[in-house]
């Protein structure tokens, strides 16, 4: 009798019940809320899903993140591995190959002057960069930090691992995924807030035909003046403009295909979960991770603005030819961010279209936010 007692005594005390810290069932409550943000509310469930999934499982079992030096037997918890990747770059610069192959850059080459929405929007990666700064953070802290700014997710975790941030990685990654999957929410009273209603309704021409010739020298052009401008954006810059040859040049739709579907989501898997199983409790609840999260919506929310600012000013230069919400579209949430220069334009004339003049500066931002990454390695001597 007490050899059965005692085994359901220990099979009791082996449950995650007695373990687990009021921060745990606090991640575990955050948890779920982002599982209905994203079942319930449809707010990028790709990121959402995976990431709070994850959230879900470090905080119920810490072990599934056990590092190799830590475990016991020498085998590190299988998040771990995962988790790994991201520190290694790899899975960030595979994002970027997906991204490449299912990105169109026709509004871009029709509209140059998108790439000047783009940069605009990066206003609030160095506006989070001082931030950081001034709460405290040092200068590859707040480089890495700074990235949140541009809402590019992979970005973010490319950057932190180069310069040597990973203990900081879990907050700067799950603050920019939020951010990237919470556009809908955080940007449309920005947008409306710098603009009139008559500026919203502003209808934009009809782009110009872009020719397949253009198409595949596109990609080979930025490579090659972005990379030797900056060797350091090759990782990024490189598979985002492979990724689009891939898909322009017409001769490879297999890779085309696994690039964009079967590689794309495999990659979504694996950087989600392991992103979201940074955030336990004892890493996760701490001043320096508010901070970060705070920092990331100012500098979110002053690049929106800025896009929207010089979007207002083009608007004037070409005499009410260009609609400011499509600068908002400036940040790399790509598509995210188009659509919502969508949407904002259509609640004003249900007859506007903007969302291809958006996706201009939309991906100009993806380009931009790779070179302000690339700029801080350039800085502080961080090779590829």
């Amino acid at each position: 009798m007490d050899y059965i007692i005692n085994t359901l005594g220990n099979l009791v005390h082996q449950t995650a019940f007695f373990n687990l810290t009021w921060g745990n069932y606090l991640m575990i409550f955050v948890a779920c809320v982002f599982l209905y943000l994203a079942i319930k509310k449809e707010y990028e469930p790709l990121l959402l899903v995976p990431i709070s999934f994850g959230m879900l499982l470090v905080n119920i079992y810490p072990d599934i993140m056990l590092t190799i030096e830590d475990a016991e037997n020498g085998v590190g918890g299988l998040l771990h591995y995962f988790y790994l990747m991201d520190e290694w770059s790899i899975l960030p610069s595979l994002i970027f190959l997906g991204v490449g192959a299912m990105t169109d850059f026709g509004p871009l080459i029709a509209n140059p002057k998108s790439f000047l929405l783009g940069a605009a929007a990066q206003f609030g990666i160095f506006a989070a960069y001082f931030g950081a700064i001034a709460l405290g953070f040092g200068d590859k802290a707040a480089a890495a930090i700074s990235i949140i700014g541009g809402a590019d997710g992979p970005t973010s975790i490319f950057l932190a691992g180069k310069l040597g941030q990973t203990n900081i990685m879990g907050p700067i990654a799950v603050a920019a995924y939020s951010y990237m999957s919470l556009v809908p929410i955080i940007q449309p009273p920005i947008m409306k807030l710098f603009t009139t209603e008559e500026e919203r309704k502003i209808k934009m021409e009809q782009l110009r035909p872009v020719s397949k010739l253009e198409k595949i020298l596109f990609p080979i052009i930025v490579t090659i003046v972005v990379c030797l401008i900056l060797p350091t954006t090759a990782p990024l810059v490189g598979m985002l403009m492979l990724g689009n040859l891939f898909k322009e040049s017409g001769v490879v739709k297999q890779l085309t295909e696994t690039a964009s579907n079967a590689l794309m989501y495999i990659v979504v898997i694996l950087l989600g979960t392991s992103v979201g199983a940074t955030t336990s409790a004892e890493a996760f609840l701490n001043w320096d991770t508010l901070k970060i999260v705070g920092l990331g919506l100012i500098a979110f929310a002053f690049g929106t603005a800025a896009g929207v600012i010089f979007g207002k000013i083009m608007c004037k230069v070409t005499g009410g030819k260009v609609n400011p919400l499509i600068g908002s579209a400036g940040v790399s949430a790509v598509p995210m961010a188009a659509r919502v220069s969508q949407k904002v334009g259509a609640e004003a004339d249900p007859t506007n279209f903007l969302l291809m003049h958006a996706m201009g500066p939309n991906v100009a931002g993806v380009i931009g936010t790779a070179v302000a990454a690339g700029t801080f390695m350039a800085i502080f001597g961080v090779g590829v």
